[in-house]
């Protein structure tokens, strides 16, 4: 490795010891930049890759709020702003009881390169809470969305920092916290993403992240001969990524054949039903083991991880950090897979990337497969920007063209640095290339 990487990444370690998700990231992105530094000791002189890996601010605040019963309840409320060299901090927040510093930094970091590769103008950030939206009533989550936008309303707006949806946080969470940032500044714009229609949201944003992803599994695929059709796919998941790559994936003539969630998963021999699946989880929000009451033929399996056991040609693991790790690369390459697209972010493990990639199984990490729903919430900004709304054919068909263009520029940069179909490597470099010329420019701040 790289002498100066080494050096970085040592004293990131020593500085961030108990954020292993960060620094699982940070790890990963880092020994792919080896040879960039390499050929650039520009870079080296001005310090880049220390200024690249700490963000520009990490704000942890109090969110207050009352239950039902009229008890007071205390979350941690976090928005870590990364990097904005290309454009205004971008990135989701997240609602999940798992969430802390090490997670928001990991996928901030994360943000930086997946919003780099889209070709847009758009910084990378991340934010959340520790509030975990399941069994709670509407009126609870918008009281929680009041109390936490009180806050976060004082660091973001249009041109500074725009959040959108994440896990936990889709269009009843969106419009709660909008409504909220409106009555606090007095402002309509466009300071969040992931809208309702009626209130400048863009079509095609609830499909984009699967969709997106399909679209890059497919340009990877076209590159090395081979297409989805006919072939057999598992989605891990079942929230929005999971359902609209299943949707996607099946219309290029892919057969879904397992999904889960957070408890177990379900096997259909005969092709998931996704008409099921929505009414299950978007209408009812209720668990996937309904679904093998509901469709004979179909089973349920406790355990969401013994997914990866199912025989498969495609996986598409769209659930949550981790959760395909070595025991579950070791089924799928056993079973004959061959490619793997992230829809998650960070879904797999180190060793079970590497694994899956030593045995030549075609791999798109998450921060290019699944670009696509930031690339849209991207969309949406111009949108309201313009105070125009385009047709979901206009925004489906730019969704696919980045998504193409991703593809293309993580293979040629895997290509030029040596490390030729290794689109991890390619990812990074592309991501990272983009900003650090930027930040180059704008000079040692």
């Amino acid at each position: 490795m790289n002498g100066y990487v080494e050096k970085v990444l040592k004293n990131l370690e020593e500085k961030n010891a108990p954020e292993k998700e960060f620094l699982q990231a940070a790890r990963e992105v880092l020994e792919s930049l080896a040879p960039v530094f390499d050929r650039h000791p520009e870079y080296e002189k001005a310090g880049l890759l220390e200024r690249f890996t700490e963000p520009d601010r990490a704000i942890q605040f109090r969110v207050t709020w009352l239950d039902d019963e009229g008890n007071v309840r205390v979350n941690r409320g976090y928005r870590v702003q990364y990097n904005n060299a290309i454009g205004p901090y971008k990135g989701g927040l997240r609602l999940h009881p798992s969430v802390n510093l090490s997670v928001i930094k990991f996928l901030g970091f994360e943000q930086v390169l997946k919003n780099s590769l889209t070709g847009l103008p758009i910084g990378g950030g991340k934010g959340g809470s520790d509030f975990d939206p399941k069994g709670k009533s509407d009126n609870e989550i918008m009281r929680f969305c009041q109390s936490f936008m009180t806050e976060l309303s004082k660091y973001i707006g249009k041109d500074t920092d725009v959040p959108a949806g994440d896990i936990g946080v889709g269009g009843r969470e969106i419009g709660y916290l909008y409504g909220q940032y409106k009555r606090l500044t007095g402002l309509y714009e466009g300071a969040l993403t992931g809208k309702g229609l009626s209130y400048g949201g863009s079509l095609a944003r609830k499909e984009a992240t699967g969709y997106g992803l399909c679209y890059l599994a497919q340009a990877m695929l076209k590159k090395h001969g081979k297409t989805p059709e006919g072939k057999r796919v598992v989605v891990s998941g079942s929230g929005n990524v999971a359902i609209y790559a299943a949707e996607k994936i099946t219309q290029m003539g892919g057969k879904v054949v397992a999904m889960s969630d957070s408890n177990g998963y379900i096997v259909d021999e005969k092709g998931v039903n996704l008409d099921v699946v929505k009414q299950i989880k978007e209408v009812e929000r209720g668990r996937i083991r309904e679904y093998a009451e509901r469709v004979p033929g179909s089973s349920y399996h406790e355990g969401c991880r013994g997914i990866w056991t199912v025989k498969c040609d495609i996986a598409l693991p769209c659930a949550t950090q981790n959760e395909l790790d070595s025991e579950g690369a070791k089924a799928l390459i056993a079973n004959g897979c061959m490619a793997v697209a992230e829809g998650a972010n960070m879904p797999t493990t180190y060793e079970a990337t590497k694994a899956l990639q030593q045995s030549g199984v075609l791999f798109a990490p998450g921060k290019a497969a699944n670009a696509g729903g930031v690339a849209v919430s991207a969309l949406e900004m111009s949108q309201n920007s313009q105070r125009l709304s385009w047709t979901f054919e206009e925004v489906d068909q730019r969704l696919k063209g980045i998504m193409e263009n991703i593809f293309a520029s993580i293979d040629s940069a895997a290509a030029a640095y040596g490390a030729e179909n290794d689109y991890v490597v390619g990812a990074n470099i592309a991501g990272f290339l983009k900003v650090a010329d930027a930040m180059m420019a704008q000079g040692a701040v």
